[in-house]
C-alpha cells in the first residue's frame, strides 16, 4: 500500500466512492435498526452489512455482542507511522423510532429521489457511518494507508443507554482501542444557513452531560372526594412546575465563550467574551439564527418529559412518578445537583435513572485545526466555528478510555435545509451532494490527521 503523508492529499475519493456512499447510505436506512429504549432493538443485520463491505475491502472486522442481535463492529486499519497516537472513528447503527403516516415518503424505504436520500438515519447517522466506509473502501482500492491507525467503531445501543454499545466496548473491549487519543464522529461541520451569504460549519469540541431523573412522590391514599392534604399527585405536579420554570443561571465553558468569541468576529460585533460582566444573553440577541447554536449549552436545564400516576379517577394515589431530562453543563453537575435538592423539595424524591459525563475538548489543538482546514478546503466561504452539543453522543463512553472527542460528520447543505430539525424528526433525508462533500472531507482529513 501506498503511504499517505500530509503533504501529498490532494488525491480525492473516486467515483466509484461517491456512487457507494449513496448507495450504502438507503441500504442501512432499508436495514430497520429501531431503538425504542426496550432492548428489542437487533442492530446484526446493519452490523452484517457493515463487515461484509469492510471485509470485501481487506479490512478484518471484528463483531461483538454484549446482548445477542445487539451488534458492534470494531476494525483497525493499520497506520505508516508506528509511534503515531491511533485515531478513533465512530458511528451507530440504531435509529429512534419513526411513525410512517407520519412521513411523505417510507422512513424505511432508503428511496433517493430528486437528489435526496430519505429515511429514518439519513442524517442521525447512516449518512456518516456509509461515508466512512466508503472512504476506507476507496483507500483499499488505491493502497493507501493513513499516516495513523485508524480504528473503525460502528456501534449498537447510542439511542439508548449505550450499554449494549460504546459502553460495553470501552469497558468489556479497551484493548481494541489500544493507542486512541482521539476520536470523532456525529453531529458536526454541517451547513449552518445564519443567513444571506453567511454558511457556518459548526465543530462541537463538547457536549452536556446527560441527567436523566425519575422523580417520586409519596403521600396518603384515599378518596377523591375526600379533603387530602398528602396528595402525591399534587406533590409532584408542584415540582415538576418548579422544575419546569426554573431560570438557571448561565454558566460559560472554555468551548461556549470560544464560539461565542468567533461568532461574534463574523458578525463585526466588538465585544470580550471574557469580561467579568459580559452580556451572554445581549450578545445572543445580536447573533440572529446563529444563536440557537449557541443558547441551549450557556446553561443547565431540566425539562419534565413524562408523568405517571393513578389508576381511577376517584381514587388518590399513594405514589407519583415523573421523569425529566436533565442536562449539565462541564463543570455545572454540583450547581444541578444543589438545585435539584430545592426544587423538588421534601416531599418528592430524584434520582439519576441515566447519566453520562459532560465532555470538552480542546480548540486550540492541532486536531482542530486539521478539522477546520479540511471543512474550510471544500468549501472556502464557510466558516468554521467550535461549538458545544446540547445532547450527547458515543464520545461520553469512550472518553472512559481517555479518548477525546470530536463531533464531525461534514455535509453541505442548501439555504432551508434545517439539518438539526431533521434529528429525531420527521422526513429526515439528506441531500446526496452534501454525502459527496462529506466523502471528500472525511478522506482529506483522515489522510492528513
Amino acid at each position: 500500500m501506498a503511504d499517505m503523508t500530509p503533504s501529498d492529499t490532494s488525491g480525492g475519493p473516486d467515483a466509484a466512492a461517491l456512487d457507494e456512499v449513496v448507495a450504502f447510505t438507503s441500504e442501512l436506512i432499508r436495514i430497520d435498526t429501531t431503538n425504542r429504549g426496550s432492548g428489542d432493538c437487533r442492530e446484526r443485520p446493519a452490523a452484517e452489512y457493515v463487515a461484509e463491505r469492510l471485509a470485501d475491502a481487506g479490512i478484518e472486522p471484528t463483531l461483538l455482542e454484549r446482548t445477542p442481535g445487539r451488534t458492534n463492529v470494531v476494525a483497525r486499519i493499520e497506520g505508516t507511522d508506528p509511534s503515531a497516537d491511533a485515531l478513533l472513528v465512530h458511528g451507530h447503527l440504531d435509529v429512534v423510532p419513526a411513525e410512517p403516516a407520519d412521513w411523505r415518503l417510507h422512513p424505511f424505504s432508503g428511496e433517493v429521489r430528486d437528489g435526496v436520500v430519505w429515511g429514518r438515519g439519513a442524517v442521525d447517522m447512516k449518512n456518516m457511518d456509509a461515508m466512512v466506509l466508503s472512504v476506507v473502501r476507496a483507500w483499499a482500492r488505491d493502497g493507501i494507508r493513513p499516516r495513523r491507525d485508524i480504528v473503525l467503531a460502528y456501534t449498537a445501543d447510542e439511542e439508548a443507554s449505550a450499554e449494549d454499545g460504546s459502553g460495553f466496548l470501552a469497558d468489556q473491549h479497551p484493548e481494541l482501542f489500544e493507542g486512541c487519543t482521539e476520536g470523532i464522529s456525529e453531529s458536526g461541520a454541517f451547513t449552518f444557513h445564519a443567513g444571506p451569504g453567511m454558511a457556518l460549519y459548526p465543530i462541537a469540541a463538547g457536549e452536556r452531560g446527560t441527567g436523566w431523573l425519575k422523580l417520586t412522590a409519596h403521600g396518603r391514599a384515599g378518596h377523591g372526594s375526600k379533603v387530602n392534604r398528602a396528595n402525591a399527585v399534587s406533590r409532584l405536579a408542584a415540582a415538576v412546575a418548579r422544575i419546569g420554570s426554573h431560570p438557571w443561571p448561565v454558566r460559560l465553558t472554555p468551548t461556549v465563550r470560544a464560539a461565542l468569541a468567533e461568532l461574534a468576529a463574523l458578525y463585526d460585533i466588538d465585544t470580550d467574551v471574557n469580561a467579568e460582566h459580559f452580556d451572554t444573553e445581549g450578545l445572543l440577541g445580536k447573533l440572529g439564527p446563529a444563536a440557537a447554536l449557541v443558547e441551549p449549552t450557556i446553561r443547565n436545564s431540566a425539562n419534565p418529559t413524562v408523568l405517571e400516576a393513578g389508576y381511577k379517577v376517584n381514587v388518590i394515589p399513594g405514589q407519583a412518578t415523573a421523569y425529566v431530562d436533565g442536562r449539565m453543563v462541564p463543570g455545572g453537575e454540583e450547581e444541578f445537583r444543589t438545585t435539584l435538592d430545592q426544587l423538588t423539595g421534601p416531599d418528592v424524591e430524584w434520582e439519576f435513572h441515566h447519566r453520562e459525563v459532560a465532555l470538552q475538548s480542546p480548540v486550540d489543538s492541532p486536531t482542530f485545526a486539521k478539522l477546520r482546514a479540511a471543512v474550510e478546503r471544500f468549501d472556502p466561504a464557510g466558516h468554521v466555528v467550535p461549538y458545544c452539543m446540547s445532547g450527547g453522543t458515543d464520545a461520553k463512553q469512550f472518553s472512559r478510555l481517555g479518548i477525546t472527542g470530536y463531533g464531525f460528520s461534514p455535509l453541505k447543505l442548501p439555504p432551508g435545509f434545517d439539518y438539526q430539525a431533521l434529528f429525531h424528526g420527521v422526513d429526515e433525508r439528506v441531500p446526496v451532494s452534501a454525502l459527496h462533500f462529506g466523502v471528500r472531507v472525511l478522506d482529506h482529513y483522515l489522510k492528513s490527521a
